[in-house]
């Protein structure tokens, strides 16, 4: 019998740990430490892919996901911060963009890679000033690529999501993860 590969999430981010221990296998929680920095011309779906992929580099049963905002083909990363928070939500507002939610699980000891990548598109209220700023102050998304935490407060931004799968606006997209784990052996209701 083969010994059972590790499972690792590539990832230091409390929402994808979330989602995949919805899964019920066992992982554990490693820093990627990836440049997240896009190249020159990528664009957002693009850039979504390849941090995804070079996040799940090792030798065990790794899963690597990234999201990207994407507003009319620009990329908007985590804000950091109130100001740029606001500068964000400002330029959403009343908009539609698309989250890119790339995830890859890799296996280089199996000869095992495969992603995958699932838009999500988001509608956002035609929001003041005054809502913005209380939204801040109330859940400060400043980890959140596009400055709102779709699975809070940040609800409340939003006038429509349309998705193939719910879990990918949060940064997993689970439906994905577990097809695509499910190519290597690892399936949860066995």
């Amino acid at each position: 019998m083969p010994r059972p590969r590790p499972l690792i999430l590539a990832s230091t981010s409390v929402y994808r740990r979330e989602l995949l221990s919805r899964l019920r296998l066992p992982f554990e929680v490693q820093s990627p430490g990836t440049d997240e920095t896009p190249r020159p011309g990528e664009t957002p779906a693009a850039l979504a892919e390849r941090l995804a992929l070079a996040k799940a580099a090792a030798d065990a049963v790794v899963i690597g996901s990234d999201q990207v905002a994407d507003l009319d083909g620009r990329a908007l990363g985590k804000p950091g911060g109130h100001a740029a928070a606001v500068a964000q939500l400002q330029a959403m507002r009343g908009r539609s963009l698309v989250f890119q939610t790339a995830v890859a699980v890799l296996c280089r000891e199996a000869g095992y890679a495969a992603q995958d990548r699932v838009p999500v598109e988001v509608r956002v209220r035609d929001l003041s000033d005054a809502e913005i700023d209380a939204y801040l102050r109330l859940e400060p998304a400043y980890d959140c690529a596009g400055s709102a935490r779709s699975e809070s407060l940040g609800i409340v931004l939003m006038e429509a999501i349309r998705s193939d799968d719910a879990t990918a606006l949060v940064g997993l997209p689970l439906i994905r993860t577990a097809a695509l784990l499910r190519g290597i052996g690892l399936d949860p209701l066995r």
